[in-house]
């Protein structure tokens, strides 16, 4: 694209119609742009357009942004994945020329330095896409750019601020990636060329805000000035959070005297008003993450330091707490208090009048709620839950408070406990008073205990030092869960409800059971964070466990209000904005999981699931709602066909609809979870199959279903439920072919050959011998094939399970004969066992697998001449020495695998994530149930095969068994009193 007058022009009016309300010519300059993208010079041409003067500052702002976004996608755009499909529809981006790169990276800074502060943030942003692929290996003139433009800029502050925020961008890669050489080159790099000019700009700027403040100066003058040094602390934290670097060291003292004075003053010009005062917290709260990160890594350095900062900044925090809109700061703050409290300097908390101050000026008054997180718990209640019960609340002044206290009990637990507990006491007794007028006291105490409850390792139990649990319970939690009014005082009863679930496992059974119908009614009321409490409460109460593993809540427990409980969960996905609550969802699956479900719930339930399925199928746009609404259909099918299978009739002409209507519109995101919901249908259907299980199955032979890698698991298990509940519907030679067919593509690349044997395994489980023979020599080509090219350690243990399960169905002479016969007059077969199954027997994991190949290997070792011939005794002792090591040692000592180097064809679609039915799961079954102990059916078939020969297999024995297993074998013998003889 040539820069012109016209092209000027052009772009112009395209980018002033993206901006138009019109859809149609907005749709027309998205689709030139689009088209013109490819085109070379594009970027350089749009990049030319923003800095033209004579342009409105609107089209300015438009191609700015569509520069940055251009950068994005194709600077360094990531190569096409080979082997993804046509369905795909992921266009190929032509990439930017290294000529255009070139010109682009002459002109940016500049024209970045004379933007205003609006298209200059944008091209900031273009800028630090650049460099996070070439700088600076491949942009060797950018940093003295920047630091020479830096020393000319003078007091431009709209310059300086547009070069620190520039190297801000660039300087982020030393926070978050891994150490390297690589990555430290890059940082001496860095350091030798701006560290020095940071500080002498820092130094600067903080002599002109002296001045300015001194001299009464305006806000509109120390705006600028305060957001360089923000930057400048950004850039401070950036350079040293991998190690301290020495020119840091060398200059500490300065640093941290400005650092401590910005802690320290007061700026009036500014902190007069809010916008003012919250640009010198963030200029604050960059200086606590400073000394914070060198109390966490330079301790050593910085602690002739620490006091004079411990002091100021739990000074800052006494003011700051009391302010709501200074939350940032404060979070900031008491984390470098709490880091202090946890290291070798938590003296300066000792004594119970500075843990006093601590517990009443900091971490009371950011405990208690205000006003906005009363607005959030009703305007917002997903974001509350999240906050509150789903542990990402680490950031919030109410958490962060309570991890301080954590932090100085660490070293001054009984005198912490026993002050919040006399502050508890106190809150409580306050309550008592007056509850209506002071029930935040309450919700303070609640969230206190709650807060610093100490989770113990490798469990959901949960203990408290500052509480008796039962008597709490009893005294201040039952009483909410109690009341009538389930609309009362909504926060306290979440709070409530929040502390029986974290406390569950030590409330007795007894006294859970008898408050369960509160909650319950509590699944009523219209606080969306009250309901959402009360299911998850129920949800988790039904998965505690007691000694042994055993399930504490049973159906038994909850068949008196099964009836009632079902009812309002469902209705509460009526309440508005709890349409798609995941947490009702989550619990109504529990508790269909759980259930002793009759006829009469489960036409209820699957009426009113169906109906919800109708609705997501609309616009399926809350994943972890709809993962969970499937898995609660599959297991109210599953629990309920337990009880009465004639039930299957009622599920299959409610969900027969709703399923197809997802398979015929291509909702492809549910497509997974229909297939396994058909396959559990199928397995529990009334034979003769209905016609709708055969429409299905025609479409589950089409290869292009088979495209998308998400749907492969899911049709797997669907194509093993046919083949078990109708093989001789389905056996015919075409439909065979297909399934093979089938097979022969999964197996070809290693991301879907372990689904390839999961087909391969059940035809030969369910289908005859008499039909699948004329097939048997295709299907070991292809095995072998894949064998031959790619032998991964996966592969080659799938392959001797299912040489191991055919031996099983159709005996070893079959196995033998049939493998030999791909290469006539040759012994392949004893190429196979030498060379890949003997080796990898011993690797074998899964208690079923593990039993089904060693009892295979037995039989032959036992029944084959291939191993029965004189001849072979080499073959037939490194083999019973491989089933010896199976049988007797722990899997860890056995199996030593390196990762997998997955194919370069193993994307086989850009799809969805394939998501598991727990619920829809599939039993696995036992192809050797019969046998109960292998390790006794290998005794005793080796017993019997050496009393045909007396003498000759004692030999072996010594001469090819390891001396470790010759000795377990020994004590097999024995335990089973079966002599080898």
């Amino acid at each position: 694209m040539e820069w012109n007058q016209e092209t000027l022009q052009t772009l112009s009016q395209c980018f002033l119609q993206t901006l138009s309300p019109n859809p149609e010519p907005r749709r027309q300059a998205e689709a030139y742009l689009a088209e013109a993208a490819d085109r070379h010079n594009f970027g350089l041409a749009v990049l030319r357009l923003v800095a033209e003067p004579s342009v409105d500052d609107q089209i300015r702002q438009a191609a700015a942004v569509s520069f940055k976004n251009h950068l994005r996608f194709r600077w360094a755009p990531s190569p096409p994945l080979e082997g993804r499909n046509s369905n795909s529809h992921v266009p190929t981006l032509t990439p930017i020329s290294d000529a255009e790169k070139e010109q682009i990276k002459s002109l940016i800074v500049p024209f970045m330095l004379s933007s205003s502060s609006r298209i200059q943030s944008q091209l900031s942003e273009a800028l630090a896409v650049i460099g996070k692929h070439d700088f600076p290996n491949a942009w060797l003139t950018l940093l003295p750019q920047l630091v020479t433009s830096l020393g000319q800029a003078a007091n431009d502050y709209a310059s300086i601020n547009g070069i620190l925020g520039t190297a801000n961008s660039i300087f982020k890669k030393f926070r978050y990636q891994y150490k390297s050489n690589e990555l430290y080159k890059d940082l001496k790099y860095c350091l030798d060329g701006f560290a020095a000019p940071l500080l002498e700009i820092f130094i600067r700027t903080s002599s002109l805000i002296e001045q300015t403040s001194k001299s009464g100066g305006n806000a509109a003058t120390l705006r600028p000035l305060f957001e360089s040094q923000r930057l400048c602390c950004r850039i401070f934290y950036s350079l040293n959070f991998q190690e301290l670097p020495e020119f840091f060291e060398d200059h500490m003292r300065e640093w941290m005297g400005e650092f401590l004075k910005y802690l320290t003053t007061a700026y009036p010009a500014l902190e007069s008003s809010a916008d003012g005062m919250a640009l010198v917290d963030e200029l604050r709260a960059a200086v606590c993450d400073n000394i914070n990160l060198y109390m966490e890594k330079n301790e050593e350095e910085f602690q002739v330091y620490l006091k004079d900062f411990a002091e100021a900044v739990w000074t800052l925090l006494v003011s700051a707490s009391a302010s709501p809109s200074r939350e940032q700061l404060t979070i900031t703050a008491i984390k470098f208090l709490t880091t202090v409290s946890t290291s070798v300097h938590h003296t300066l908390f000792a004594g119970d009048e500075v843990l006093g101050k601590i517990c009443q000026s900091i971490v009371i008054p950011n405990v208690r709620l205000r006003d906005e997180d009363e607005e959030l718990f009703e305007m917002n209640y997903v974001e509350f839950i999240r906050r509150d019960i789903e542990g990402s609340d680490l950031d919030t002044r109410r958490r962060i408070a309570c991890e301080l206290l954590k932090g100085i009990a660490t070293n001054y637990k009984d005198q912490v406990t026993k002050m919040v507990g006399d502050q508890i006491t106190n809150m409580l007794h306050v309550f008592a008073a007056n509850g209506a007028a002071n029930w935040k006291e309450k919700d303070c105490a609640i969230y206190l205990v709650v807060s610093l409850a100490t989770k113990k390792a490798g469990g959901t139990s949960v203990s408290t030092d500052l509480i008796n649990v039962d008597n709490f319970f009893s005294t201040v939690i039952v009483p909410e869960l109690r009341s009538q009014d389930v609309n009362g005082f909504p926060m306290l009863k979440a709070g409530s409800l929040k502390f029986f679930t974290m406390f569950r496992n030590q409330i007795p059974k007894h006294v859970a059971i008898a408050l369960m119908p509160d909650v319950v009614r509590f699944l009523t009321s219209e606080s969306n964070v009250v309901h959402s409490y009360a299911a998850s409460c129920i949800e988790k109460l039904l998965l505690v466990k007691d000694v042994g593993g055993r399930p504490r809540y049973t159906s038994s427990d909850i068949s008196p209000f099964l009836l009632i409980l079902m009812n309002n969960l469902l209705n509460a996905l009526k309440f508005p904005d709890s349409e798609e609550n995941p947490y009702v969802m989550k619990c109504i699956m529990r508790v269909l999981g759980v259930a002793d479900v009759s006829g009469e719930v489960a036409h209820e339930c699957i009426s009113c699931l169906t109906k919800i399925l109708e609705e997501v199928c609309k616009n399926p746009k809350n994943p972890v709602f709809n993962h969970y609404l499937f898995e609660a259909v599959a297991g109210l099918v599953r629990r309920a066909c337990e009880k009465d299978s004639s039930l299957i009739a009622v599920f299959e002409q409610n969900l027969f609809p709703i399923l197809q209507k997802i398979l015929r519109d291509d909702i492809t995101e549910f497509w997974p979870y229909a297939f396994q919901l058909l396959a559990q249908l199928v397995e529990l259907s009334k034979p003769p199959m209905h016609q709708t299980y055969m429409q299905v199955f025609e479409l589950l032979l089409s290869p292009d279903l088979w495209k998308r890698s998400a749907n492969v698991p899911a049709l797997v298990r669907l194509l093993q439920a046919y083949l078990k509940k109708a093989p001789h519907e389905l056996n015919q030679q075409q439909t065979l072919s297909q399934v093979l067919g089938i097979f022969n593509k999964l197996v070809s690349v290693s991301s879907t050959e372990e689904m390839g044997f999961y087909v391969l395994n059940t035809v030969v489980e369910n289908l005859g011998y008499d039909v699948i023979s004329s097939y048997v020599a295709h299907i070991w080509a292809a095995l072998f094939t894949r064998l031959q090219s790619h032998p991964t350690g996966k592969f080659v243990k799938s392959l001797v399970i299912f040489m191991s399960l055919f031996l099983i169905k159709h005996g070893p002479a079959a196995l033998v004969e049939s493998i030999n016969a791909v290469q006539p007059g040759g012994d392949l077969f004893g190429t196979i066992l030498d060379k890949f199954w003997v080796p990898h027997l011993k690797a074998i994991t899964g208690t079923i697998e593990l039993k089904l190949v060693s009892v295979s290997s037995t039989r032959l070792i036992c029944e084959s001449p291939v191993l029965l011939d004189p001849s072979a005794a080499a073959r037939w002792g490194n083999m019973l020495d491989s089933i010896v090591t199976l049988l007797s040692r722990p899997e860890q000592e056995r199996v030593n695998e390196e990762p997998e180097m997955p194919d370069i064809g193993d994307t086989v679609g850009y799809t969805a994530t394939f998501v598991h039915l727990h619920n829809a799961g599939k039993k696995d079954e036992d192809p050797v149930k019969e046998i109960h102990d292998p390790k006794e059916f290998l005794v005793r078939s080796l017993a019997g095969l050496a009393h045909t020969t007396p003498g000759r297999y004692p030999a072996i024995i010594q001469r090819f068994l390891d001396p470790a297993n010759q000795a377990v074998l020994f004590e097999f013998c024995t335990k089973y009193s079966c002599p080898i003889i």
